[in-house]
């Protein structure tokens, strides 16, 4: 475990200097195209349910193997080799800085009273319909995107990375992409993503709640209400979200920032109604956006001090004595 520590730590540290080389190919691409080449051949016919399970195990079982092989040999040629191939597989797997130059990209036409490049930027990391949004509507896109983004980009990858090292974080890359891609409930995916669906909400059930209870307690916040207050809203607004982990981000950005999240969202037209979180004290506007980008930063590090505290804990325990 403690490489694991070593070189999650230099993982994230090198992921907010540097972030993710522009002008390499990226592994989560690589894990995309095969997604799309599986889903072309399987996702017809009878049986979807069971041919989403062979979807999953192929993808998930061919990442584990290629990251655990490549690990195993580094490790055995020598321990330094091992430490930096960790590093760097743990570094690309995570997005702090990415997600942050995503959100200062809508944020600084924003800045500027350029609304519809605002809109277009938004575009590139939401779903949903940008054509006709207002600057709040703006706003609490990139609010929502980066505090649920801030545990599947960032936390829950560190998460995995600090128990399982780079092979860890990469499994859940792959089963995170799988969701991304398939996972709906539409008449499409509706069975055949349902397993990668279910196992995503597996792997970040942890994760999310732990990032957003530490959102809560160690992040600044602008909330009238106190922390017992905050907590206690926190958990019943989080309930109210369809996924069973986005809401603990959401709802506790909100009840931080004083912002209401959640309401009418269009896709490609057709409107989706979400339940509200938090409560409208501020009005929604930019700067709200260099709040979250900040709160991100903040609950990432407090993280981090939760996990390396809780794995000096466990080496310390477990060491041989002499």
């Amino acid at each position: 475990m403690i490489y694991h520590l070593i070189a999650s730590t230099l993982g994230l540290l090198l992921d907010r200097v540097i972030g993710d080389p522009p002008k390499l190919p990226h592994p989560v691409r690589w894990i995309g195209t095969a997604i799309q080449a599986l889903t072309h051949c399987l996702n017809n016919g009878t049986r979807r349910f069971f041919k989403g399970v062979l979807l999953t195990t192929i993808v998930v079982g061919s990442v584990l193997i290629i990251v655990l092989v490549i690990s195993v040999i580094t490790y055995r040629i020598h321990w330094l080799l091992y430490l930096v191939v960790q590093t760097i597989f743990i570094m690309i797997g995570l997005a702090q800085k990415s997600l942050a130059e995503a959100a200062l990209a809508v944020y600084e036409p924003l800045l500027d009273k350029h609304i519809v490049e605002a809109r277009d930027k938004l575009s590139w990391i939401v779903g949903r319909d940008t054509a006709q949004l207002n600057e709040a509507d703006i706003t609490r896109g990139v609010v929502e995107t980066v505090s649920e983004n801030t545990s599947d980009g960032v936390t829950a990858p560190l998460f995995w990375a600090f128990i399982f090292g780079a092979t860890g974080l990469w499994v859940y890359k792959a089963i995170n992409t799988l969701d991304s891609m398939v996972g709906y409930r539409n008449e499409r995916f509706q069975y055949f993503g349902k397993c990668s669906a279910k196992l995503d909400d597996i792997v970040n059930y942890i994760p999310s709640r732990l990032t957003g209870f530490l959102i809560i307690l160690c992040t600044r916040h602008t909330s009238e209400y106190s922390l017992k207050e905050r907590l206690k809203n926190w958990a019943i607004d989080a309930s109210k979200h369809p996924s069973p982990n986005s809401g603990y981000l959401e709802a506790a950005t909100a009840y931080q920032l004083g912002i209401q999240l959640g309401g009418i969202n269009y896709y490609e037209g057709i409107a989706s109604h979400r339940a509200t979180m938090g409560q409208p004290v501020s009005i929604l506007s930019h700067r709200h956006i260099k709040a979250v980008i900040q709160q991100m930063h903040q609950v990432v590090f407090a993280f981090w001090c939760v996990l390396t505290s809780v794995g000096g804990i466990i080496i310390y325990v477990t060491q041989p004595w002499s």
